[in-house]
């Protein structure tokens, strides 16, 4: 889990907002929309179709934002008939959302059967020399097992991998939001770039991440470029390596600390996969031929933590760990949460460490809070998730703990 965002029970409650394709009369039916042209084209021949109605059905769904079968004008009566029978084209029931006033909006969707469990999503707007650039920022888990000290959703557990379909529904529902009260023929896709950064750890639900990916850059759905497409991962090595041979797309990592020592403590992953196999890694991944492949460089993110990981020493050991590894750097202000043992660090330490790392030649950038009205703040994403472990709860008692400690002794490295 890379980013996060704080959302109370209270603001569930107060703000629902019903999807307009989540309603579902028959369950059993097949969903169609997280399906792969490829899958879709074995459905079809099994249904004695061609081949050709998987990318027409694909368009309606991700190019015109349809879910109503009888809307899909250049399919016969009969074949639209028999798909409204069996299929269904559905996406994460939307139970919050919210949109600042400079133009981040915010979704809780829940997923699963009942009560079933939340997970966020945020969409983040910049201006760029072609236009508005809006970015979303996608979940691909209920919940994160690995447990970064940083991160409050490490601190939630991990309940379950996300679908394919609940993946894509993310953007899905972001695109369509902008289109609502659209002409089908007028809608036009909104979102330009997107990030698999949210809740979870993308590698560690292989599958459902690259299948989503791939309908991403499909063009017959989203067609979207594969540098605009970018999975952040804390470093689960194999699984690099692996997307390397399956997938071109932009490649980010969550490094926190520039020597194992501090790795282990901030990014737990670190212990199995040290930072020199890390970095090797992305090496490899990088090493492609073609001017239009998205492997030029590695985005290194890096969330900025008062007196534990800005120190000139950290900007130095930077410096000494990317030499040699194309790479572009965005420092993240941290965004506390309860119990966090952390704190931000100021402004001037922030662009003391980017000037460093500047100085060298590094791109290095400072990531900007946006959404701060709608506790969307960049660099953090939460969701008030069921706590299936009691991780979070054992957490707040450590660190409850640990204030005691401070308070009775003074020193708090008892």
């Amino acid at each position: 889990m890379n980013a996060e965002m704080v959302t109370s029970s209270a603001q569930l409650d107060e703000q629902k907002s019903p999807s307009p394709s989540v309603a579902s009369e028959t369950p059993t039916k097949i969903n169609l929309m997280g399906m792969s042209r490829s899958e879709l084209e074995q459905f079809f021949v099994e249904l004695g179709e061609k081949k050709f109605r998987a990318g027409q059905v694909m368009k309606w769904i991700h190019q015109f934002f349809v879910t109503d079968f009888a809307e899909m004008s250049n399919i016969s009566g009969k074949l639209r008939a028999k798909l409204e029978q069996i299929c269904e084209i559905r996406v994460p029931e939307v139970v919050h959302r919210n949109y600042s006033k400079d133009g981040t909006r915010k979704w809780v969707f829940r997923v699963g059967d009942g009560a079933g469990s939340l997970v966020e999503t945020v969409l983040i707007p910049a201006d760029d020399k072609t236009g508005a650039r809006k970015t979303l920022c996608i979940s691909s888990q209920v919940g994160c097992a690995l447990d970064c000290s940083f991160c409050s959703t490490g601190k939630q557990g991990f309940q379950r991998d996300l679908s394919p379909d609940e993946i894509i529904g993310q953007l899905w529902v972001a695109n369509y939001s902008y289109m609502e009260e659209v002409a089908v023929a007028e809608r036009e896709r909104t979102v330009t770039n997107v990030v698999m950064m949210g809740m979870g750890e993308p590698l560690l639900n292989y599958d459902a991440v690259l299948s989503s990916m791939q309908i991403m850059l499909d063009d017959f759905a989203y067609g979207m470029s594969k540098r605009r497409v970018t999975l952040s991962t804390s470093g689960v090595v194999p699984k690099i390596d692996q997307l390397a041979k399956d997938i071109d797309v932009a490649l980010a990592i969550s490094l926190h600390a520039p020597n194992d020592e501090l790795r282990n403590e901030l990014v737990p992953i670190n212990k199995k996969y040290p930072l020199k196999e890390l970095i090797a890694a992305c090496q490899r991944y990088i090493t492609k031929d073609g001017n239009e492949s998205a492997r030029k460089h590695v985005t290194i993110e890096y969330v900025m933590l008062d007196g534990v990981n800005d120190q000139p020493e950290h900007a130095q050991q930077m410096l000494k760990l990317l030499k040699n590894l194309p790479s572009k750097i965005n420092l993240i202000p941290f965004n506390p949460f309860p119990h966090a043992p952390y704190g931000r660090s100021s402004r001037n330490r922030i662009m003391a460490f980017q000037k460093t790392l500047s100085d060298a030649g590094f791109v290095c950038t400072i990531r900007q809070t946006r959404g701060d009205d709608i506790d969307a703040a960049c660099g953090q994403l939460v969701g008030q998730v069921a706590d299936r472990t009691r991780r979070a709860a054992q957490w707040k008692k450590k660190v409850e703990e640990k204030n005691m400690i401070v308070r009775v002794t003074g020193d708090p490295d008892s």
